[in-house]
């Protein structure tokens, strides 16, 4: 199997698929099957770029990603050795795995930042402060057991306050005084095309809910006998990702479009700026350690936010959660250093 350097280059990709060939004598690629949480969006992107410009097969992977949805339950198909590795929502989802002994590792973290947002109406409340204890909160029910508890325990917003969110947006559109969950890549655009504004965004990400985000995850046996596959795919990831961000991601969107056809260019243009507005996928620590980066710090500071919300009990051992073994190695700086010129 071909390994993608440290610090991969756009030569050294390309250099790496003429060694494949992409003939019948080439070197058979490993098949691959990849599970995301939901419908195939911009959000996914990295992930579909890489497929399209061939960076995974330069490692030797034949990727197959496999969306999510409504009706789909991908997590469980990695527990039951359907999947290689799966998409991951937060860290929370493998906090909670090891509450139940079921050996899930994150090997990998795309999103620096939680992309969860409040909407609120134009100019309504000048801060995060001044939402709490007054605004009425659009919460759905996993929004409300998890980062609302954080929001009561570290800044004293009230169950009270809380409003059920059944994914409509029309309780928002209808009370200028209230606010409503979402994703900072979408659900302000769908406010805009429904209701004619922009809303306000807060990003609970900068006022400290500081979970990784789009995670990549594996069985804990896939860690100990496939290291080479877990490294082609997390490094490709990332170079796709770096692509997908500040290249041409042209092949990528059409693969999404491809996948999931009521996603529109619009749409899609929205979330990509976004991403790259809020630094959802590109800051912190990947500005140095590169796309996918974790750290322990990160992670325990997250957990003890969550202990103290009364999310998840304390004393589990959450190193056994996720491995540093696979990132943090720079893979794709120089990458984004060509495509950026920064």
């Amino acid at each position: 199997m071909l390994e993608i350097g440290r610090k991969a280059t756009v030569a050294a990709v390309f250099a790496a698929l003429a060694g494949l060939g992409g003939t019948s004598g080439a070197q058979a690629l490993e098949k691959v099957s990849f599970g995301t949480n939901w419908l195939a969006q911009a959000e996914h992107g990295g992930f579909y770029q890489a497929v399209a410009d061939g960076t995974y097969a330069a490692c030797g992977l034949d990727v197959t990603i496999v969306p999510g949805g409504p009706q789909v339950n991908n997590r469980a198909l990695l527990l039951a050795g359907k999947l290689d590795f799966h998409m991951g929502g937060n860290m929370l989802q493998v906090f909670y795995a090891k509450r139940e002994d079921i050996p899930v590792v994150v090997v990998s973290a795309l999103f620096q930042k939680e992309p969860q947002v409040i909407l609120t109406h134009p100019g309504k409340y000048p801060s995060w402060e001044a939402l709490v204890g007054k605004a009425p909160l659009l919460i759905g029910d996993n929004g409300f057991a998890s980062y609302y508890q954080w929001m009561i325990s570290e800044f004293g917003f009230t169950v009270e306050q809380r409003r059920p969110y059944t994914f409509n947006p029309a309780p928002f559109l209808a009370d200028p005084t209230a606010g409503q969950q979402g994703y900072a890549t979408a659900e302000p655009y769908a406010i805009q095309q429904a209701g004619g504004f922009m809303p306000d965004v807060f990003l609970i990400a900068d006022q400290g809910f500081s979970t990784y985000a789009t995670t990549i995850e594996t069985m804990a046996s896939t860690v100990e006998t496939r290291k080479d596959v877990v490294q082609c795919f997390v490094d490709g990831s990332a170079l796709g990702w770096y692509t997908y961000l500040y290249g041409d991601n042209s092949a990528a969107n059409k693969l999404i479009q491809e996948a999931n056809p009521e996603m529109t260019a619009e749409q899609i243009a929205f979330s990509v700026e976004r991403m790259k507005e809020y630094g959802i996928v590109d800051s912190g620590d990947s500005l140095t350690l590169g796309i996918g980066a974790m750290t322990d710090g990160r992670n325990a500071d997250f957990y003890a936010k969550m202990v103290r919300a009364g999310v998840i009990e304390e004393g589990l051992d959450i190193t056994s959660t996720y491995t540093l073994e696979f990132v943090n190695k720079g893979v794709g700086l120089d990458l984004k250093k060509k495509l950026t010129g920064k």
